[in-house]
């Protein structure tokens, strides 16, 4: 894989959203996550060795929320809470009434 792409689960462990990655790839195996590049229509993730690039965005619902975010970063490891949030920007979900 290319220096400017990482694998879906490696990502979403990085970034904090899962405790394990064998948890994200299980969670993105299910087809539980959506994504968006640019110029694309939205498709859903059902391999965990899929990949996603800075502008991506990325839309699955984990513990009960809704989680739409943009890929900021890629990272290189697995770091504390605080490196793991500049890896994405919060998009805002549109709310029905």
């Amino acid at each position: 894989m290319s220096e400017d792409a990482c694998r879906i689960d490696v990502w979403l462990w990085r970034a904090r959203f899962f405790k394990t990655r064998s948890l994200s790839a299980k969670f993105v195996d299910e087809g539980r996550v959506r994504l968006t590049r640019s110029g694309q229509p939205e498709v859903r993730l059902d391999k965990s060795s899929r990949s996603v690039k800075p502008g991506d965005r990325l839309v699955f619902a984990v513990g009960g929320r809704l989680i739409a975010v943009q890929v900021e970063g890629l990272g290189e490891r697995r770091g504390p809470p605080a490196e793991a949030r500049t890896l994405y920007s919060s998009l805002d979900v549109a709310k029905s009434s």
